[in-house]
């Protein structure tokens, strides 16, 4: 994929929109004591849709600019953020899925790993936090309103990159036959 600098430009402002919208609405709505997280739906997002390359960059870029405005462990974010874009990326890559609700579970994959890594991340580096079983449910409760939210946010990110994006061989007209409607082979 050929990236030029209007493309580029696309995934800065959807970074930067996404990540403001995350901070000052998503973040300020809570649904069974837990808030939804745009950050691994945008990534996930990106890197189905541009690869791995793409979706480990957009992922960086977005996790350095969470934890700046957050003033949080710089680089935690990005590091977890990173690898799930690659993750998304790896998946568009190897297996080309074509499944219209592929976003759905890529998005409560990746969900779950910036979840899972950023708290055992936390951990390690000695973060002094509550560790019990309200940290599983939060868990939980997040991965399930971030997939209910993948599908909308998939689409808003294929509508703002589709003129960049590779031709994809389902949106091919089919040639129209001119022989009545029958097919070319069953004419023998």
């Amino acid at each position: 994929m050929t990236w030029n600098t209007a493309a580029i430009a696309r995934l800065v402002a959807i970074g930067l929109v996404g990540g403001i919208l995350q901070l000052t609405t998503v973040s300020q709505i809570s649904v069974f004591g837990v808030s939804a997280d745009l950050s691994p739906l945008l990534v996930a997002a990106i890197g189905l849709l541009c690869g791995s390359i793409a979706g480990a960059s957009f992922g960086f870029g977005l996790g350095l600019f969470m934890d700046t405005v957050l003033g949080q462990t710089l680089g935690l974010t990005s590091l977890v953020l990173l690898a799930a874009g690659y993750g998304a990326g790896r998946l568009r890559e190897l297996r080309d899925p074509a499944h219209g609700l592929v976003p759905v579970a890529v998005g409560a994959g990746a969900t779950a790993l910036t979840t899972v890594g950023f708290s055992v991340l936390q951990f390690l580096l000695g973060v002094e936090a509550p560790v019990s079983l309200l940290l599983g449910r939060e868990i939980l409760i997040t991965i399930v309103l971030n997939t209910l939210l993948a599908l909308p946010v998939y689409a808003a990110c294929r509508r703002v990159l589709l003129p960049y994006l590779p031709d994809d061989p389902r949106r091919r007209r089919r040639r129209a036959y001119t022989t009545g409607g029958l097919s070319p082979l069953s004419r023998a």
